[in-house]
Parts: structure tokens; sequence; C-alpha cells
């Protein structure tokens, strides 16, 4: 059974005397670099998928691979790099040197997905391995049977891409072109290997930034201001969670369809103890890993647990090793959230939405007023060709598209068009003008779908329509997701209602129409066929009938809720022709549907 564990049980104390100030200053150093090498890959990768959605985290690490400081530009990658440090550290041993470089995909050693690229970087003070920096991000492709990564009829993990293990690339500051070559010789697509040179440049940028510090602090110094970082990042944790009244809360969930078998259910079993200033998440008792890639690694599901958890205390805790010490996940080996190798697990960030649903509703007894409703489930479709524009292939995942509403929780209404919960707000959605430069595809649609968000006293973010013709050649569309079932929509809490469904529809141009399932291959889509994507909304937290009445009318007449379902969602009567409330039709409603 694979399980993180705390550190230990306490904090410790301080090694050495250090000044306070020169922590915080500290811990706001290692973040501003974090973010300089975001930065950089924003500025040189040439992918969308990292220079507009900006999938990709950014981080610093301790010689032995612990975290010291990371920026997740999207939050499911919050425990995406430790772990593969931590095996790149082990596997090499004494085998690192200046100037190497390590790259890691591999989700049966730490790795979180197969498309997920990681970069490593060591930095040395001398002689000592002091540091790491490291880049991970979304690749474009990364070999397997499909173009692009998802594979919804993968049934092992050779069929979803190819597998990177700790290797190096560059030894000593030297390219080992034939490994460089190995690898990319099984990747389709050029912009990956430039993606990944413009991932070690975020790397050096890291490791320049992490030398000043050692100049300017000492390194002795600097060693014990991390340990006391450390420790001080842990006692606010522990804080977090002593104000969290002691208990086990239950939560569960369900994930629909693993790609093989329609309508199979696979259920998230969550018990959480809380008792006193430590904080366990049991998984056990979910659903056996499956035999389609609806598995989730480890990793994938650490990282949903983290992001979710850390919505719930302090928004600004340090993101290093010491907010991991009061946590214990437990989460059995051979479950669909830690799939056995070689179990295919692409899908497995994409569970996120459905752990994240069983963690709100445990603590949902023990913070009602922090956790949020249901957010609106992931369903995405992956689009690659060939654009014959410029005669080359192209891999779209359509961020444009998939991006739903948030939902309500208390004092505030959700986000409109945030998107996944595993990204909250962090992928964005594409500029238009790149889109179709990017794509052989016309925008016709993208805005805001009226009535999609669940009703609430706050209600829920709003969902989103696209729709575009493609017009490339060859055309394959991936869909990967889920969302579309009556019991998948966004839930609504203390009374909220639930968000809307997702869709896909194909609609050719002989006239048929094809509606995607959640996990399929489409293959042969000719062009100028009309995609048309919905993203449901998020659900509404309390009574929609306390939602004051002045919020319906706004929201009326800024085109998010309809006359109907004002009248019949929140019991407001506004009269169509002077959209205004007829204020004793609105009490008679309300009192009626007491």
């Amino acid at each position: 059974m694979k399980k993180s564990k705390p550190v230990r049980s306490r904090a410790a104390p301080a090694r050495r005397k250090v000044d306070p100030i020169q922590v915080s200053v500290l811990q706001r150093r290692l973040k501003s670099i974090t973010e300089e090498m975001g930065l950089t890959l924003l500025r040189t990768t040439r992918s969308p998928i990292l220079n507009e959605a900006r999938d990709f985290v950014t981080g610093l690490y301790d010689e032995k691979g612990r975290m010291l400081e990371q920026t997740e530009y999207i939050p499911v990658l919050a425990f995406a790099l430790q772990p593969a440090c931590e095996n790149v550290v082990r596997f090499f041993g004494d085998d690192i040197h200046p100037g190497d470089v390590i790259l890691h995909n591999d989700v049966f050693s730490g790795g979180n997905q197969n498309n997920d690229v990681a970069v490593f970087k060591p930095i040395f003070h001398g002689k000592k391995l002091v540091a790491w920096a490291a880049c991970k991000g979304h690749q474009a492709d990364i070999g397997g049977a499909v173009r692009g990564g998802y594979n919804p009829e993968a049934r092992e993990v050779w069929q979803e891409a190819l597998r990177i293990p700790a290797v190096k690339v560059v030894d000593r500051g030297t390219l080992r072109r034939d490994v460089w070559n190995l690898i990319f010789s099984n990747i389709r697509l050029k912009i990956v290997e430039e993606d990944i040179r413009a991932q070690i440049g975020g790397c050096t940028v890291g490791e320049r930034g992490y030398m000043a510090l050692i100049e300017r602090f000492g390194d002795k110094n600097l060693e014990a201001l991390l340990e006391h970082l450390f420790d001080s990042t842990e006692k606010m944790v522990r804080k977090e969670i002593e104000a969290i009244p002691d208990g086990v809360y239950l939560g569960e969930s369900w994930a629909f369809y693993d790609g093989v078998t329609d309508g199979t259910r696979m259920k998230i079993n969550l018990a959480v103890t809380v008792k006193r200033d430590e904080v366990t998440f049991d998984f056990t008792g979910s659903s056996p890993q499956t035999p389609g890639f609806v598995n989730a690694p480890h990793s994938a599901t650490a990282s949903a647990l983290l992001l979710t958890f850390l919505m719930l205390i302090k928004p600004d805790i340090p993101h290093n090793a010491g907010l991991l010490r009061p946590i214990r996940i437990i989460n059995p080996e051979g479950s669909f959230l830690n799939a056995k190798f070689p179990a295919a697990t692409t899908f497995g960030n994409s569970i996120t939405g459905p752990t994240s649903d069983a963690i709100f509703r445990a603590f949902s007894k023990a913070l009602p007023e922090r956790v949020t409703a249901g957010w609106n489930r992931f369903l995405g479709c992956a689009i690659s060709g060939l654009d014959t524009r410029h005669n080359h292939p192209y891999v779209d995942i359509l961020f444009l598209s998939l991006k739903g509403g948030s939902g309500g929780t208390h004092g505030a209404d959700g986000y409109d068009h945030i998107g996944l919960i595993n990204c909250a707000g962090g992928i964005l959605a594409q500029d238009y003008e790149m889109f179709e430069i990017h794509d052989p595809h016309f925008l016709v649609k993208h805005e805001y779908l009226p009535d999609s968000a669940g009703a609430g006293r706050w209600r829920g973010g709003l969902g989103v329509e696209t729709e575009f013709i493609l017009q490339g050649e060859n055309v394959t569309g991936v869909a990967f997701g889920d969302g579309v079932e009556e019991e998948a929509r966004a839930f609504g809490f203390f009374g909220g209602k639930s968000g809307t469904k997702n869709a896909i529809t194909l609609r050719y141009p002989d006239g048929e129409t094809r509606s995607a399932k959640t996990k399929e291959i489409i293959r042969g889509i000719p062009q100028g066929t009309v995609f048309h994507q919905v993203a449901g909304g998020g659900g509404g937290y309390g009574d929609p009938h306390e939602r004051p009445a002045d919020l319906v009318l706004d929201d009326v007449r800024n085109g998010s809720v309809s006359i109907a379902a004002a009248k019949n969602d929140y019991g407001v009567f506004i009269d169509p022709k002077t959209m205004t409330i007829d204020s004793s039709k609105t009490a008679e409603l309300r009192r009626s549907k007491a």
C-alpha cells in the first residue's frame, strides 16, 4: 500500500537561531524565482497548451528532492514534481554532476501523467549538490497509439505514451545526442522537442536564482533558513487543522464510464480523520482499477487532494515540504485512484473533479462555510489532423470550449467559465485570433450559456457554449471526460440546485449529427463539420429563494438567467415588458414555495 507519511509528528525546534524576517524574505524570493521560471516558459514555449493555457508547474527542491517552493500555473500539478524529483535522486545516487539535465514522465516512478514531462537540473555549490530546479509541462504529443496522448482505447501504459523514466539528456553540460534522438524519434510533433528546450531554459533561470540566494545568505545560513521555513510552514498548517473540529468525516462521489463498458461507475470512498493538528485522508474502499485508461497514479490523486484541501485552509501558506508533514494519505494500490503497473492512467488528472467532490462533501459537515458546491466536471476533446494551410500536423485540446462554472460558496457566487477544479482558473481560454492561427478552424460562437448555473442563495458559475467549423484534413477527435450523466452534474449544497450537463455534438456536412461519448476516438471527421460543445455550470449554494430579488433581476438583465428561471428557480416574478420586479407576485411565489 502506497501512502505519504508525515515526516514527524510535531514541528522540530530550529537547528540554529535564525532571523524570522530573513525567513520571510527567503520564502518570497523562492516564490519569485519559480514565477520567473514560469515567465520564461510563457515567453519561449511554442505550444498553446503551454504559452496560452499555461499547463505547467515550476519549482525548486532541495538536494533530497523536498519541495522548497512551487508555482503551479494549474493547481492539479501541486504534487507533480516532488515525487518525481525524489525518484531522480534515488535512481542516480552519486551520479549527478554540474551541467546535467534529466527528463522524466513515468507515472510508475512518481509521475502524474504521461504527457506531463518534467525537466530537472541539479544545482551545485562548488562540488556539493544543494538543490534542484524543475519545470513540468503538458506536451502536445508523447508518442503512443494516438496523436496528442489521450487514448480511450488504451489498455496498458505502452498504448498511451513513450515512457520516460529518469534519463539524462545532458551529461555535465554535453548533450547526449543519441538519447535525445531516441526520445524525440518516438514523438510525432517537432514542437515538443522545442518546448522541452524551453523547459531546460526555465530550469537554468531557476538555477541562476538559487545561486544568487547562496551568494546573498551563505550556504550554511541558507540551509538553516530553509529548515526554519519548513518548520514554520508546518506550524501554519497544523494551526489550520486544529481549527477543524476533531472527528471522522465521510464523503463519496462517482466517476462514470470506464471507456470499456457502457454504464460503468467508479466509486470514490473517502474517510477524513481530523485529530488535533493532523489530518488523514483514507481512500480505502474505492473502486478497483479499471481495464481502460480511467485510472490515476498515486501522484495524481495526491495532487487532487492537496489542491482541494488548500482551498479550505489559509490560502497564502507557502508551498514547501513543511505543508505535507501533518497530512497523511492512505490510498491502497490497485484501486482506480492508485493503479498498479502496467495500467493505462492518462485520465488520472481528470479524476480530480470527482475526488474534489468527495472531499467537499466530507468537509461540508466540519467547514460548511468554506466548501463550495460542485464544479462542472471535465469534458474535453483533443482534435488532431493536417493543417492544409501549412501542410503540417496539429493537435489542440480545445481549452477554449471545456471550461464550465465553479460552485457557489457561502458569501459568493461561483466563477463563470473558470474551468475545471484541477485547473481552478489557472488554465486560460485560448485567444480567438490565435485559436484560428494555430488550428484550421473557423470560430462561430463562444459565449456564456444562460440558465446553466445551479440556482442558490449564491448561484453557481455559468458554463459556456462553443461552436466552430473544422477545416483540416484527416481529422480525429478524442473525447475524454465526464459530466454528461444526470448524476455527474455539478451538485448543489444546502438547498442549492445542480448545474447543467456537458455535451459534445458533431454536425457533419451531410446533415448527420453525432453525440460524442465521454471516452471515445472519432476518426475520419470530414471537412466542414460543425463542432458544438456545452460546458455546464457550477452548483448553487443555499436556498435559491433566499437570494435577494435585485440580484436575480441583475442576472436576468445581464442574460445570465431567463425570466422563466427567475420565476421557477428563484421565486422572483419579473415583468418582461418593463424588466422590473413585481414585488407582490414575488412575495406570493416565495410564500407558496416555502
